[in-house]
């Protein structure tokens, strides 16, 4: 899937935003409206090795699984994330969120994501299911329920936990 992007404005200083990104259990908050069964990979949720394993709720997404590893964390500007789902973990995915001061004050939060399909069979599944248009969609809610959380501490979800308990 060729990379998909959003990006928000946060009234809140950018350490503090990159403070809340950084640490994985808090993306279950925002994200929990499209990703289930959010999962720690380790009890450490913050900073560079940490990760989650959790389920797309995807429209005709036979194999949901998938995972993510913070493998770059540089503050308070980049996160990048490394992760694989599909059929047998074989669909490499790459997220970035890039923190920037806004004009005026606050944070601009741009996230990136894409997919890079192993076999054209792959590739075609992600074309005919429109999943691009799909995860647009689902990631511009999640980052308006970012803003919404840190800028006013509402449409909170639930914090993941290591084992989901």
């Amino acid at each position: 899937m060729d990379p998909v992007t959003v990006s928000v404005k946060i009234g809140r200083p950018r350490e503090e935003v990159f403070a809340y990104l950084a640490d994985i259990a808090n993306h279950l908050e925002f994200s929990d409206h499209y990703l289930e069964q959010f999962r720690l990979t380790r009890l450490d949720s913050y900073g560079q090795g940490a990760g989650a394993r959790f389920k797309l709720r995807a429209p005709l997404q036979r194999f949901g699984w998938s995972d993510m590893t913070f493998s770059v964390v540089e503050p308070p500007h980049r996160i990048v994330a490394v992760g694989r789902g599909g059929k047998f973990n074989r669909i490499r995915t790459t997220a970035i969120w890039t923190l920037d001061v806004a004009p005026g004050g606050g944070t601009e939060v741009e996230y990136m994501l894409e997919s890079e399909p192993v076999f054209p069979t792959d590739r075609l599944v992600e074309a005919l299911s429109g999943q691009r248009g799909w995860f647009k969609r689902k990631l511009r809610k999640a980052l308006s329920r970012l803003q919404a959380i840190l800028e006013e501490n509402e449409d909170r979800g639930a914090r993941a936990t290591v084992a989901g308990v």
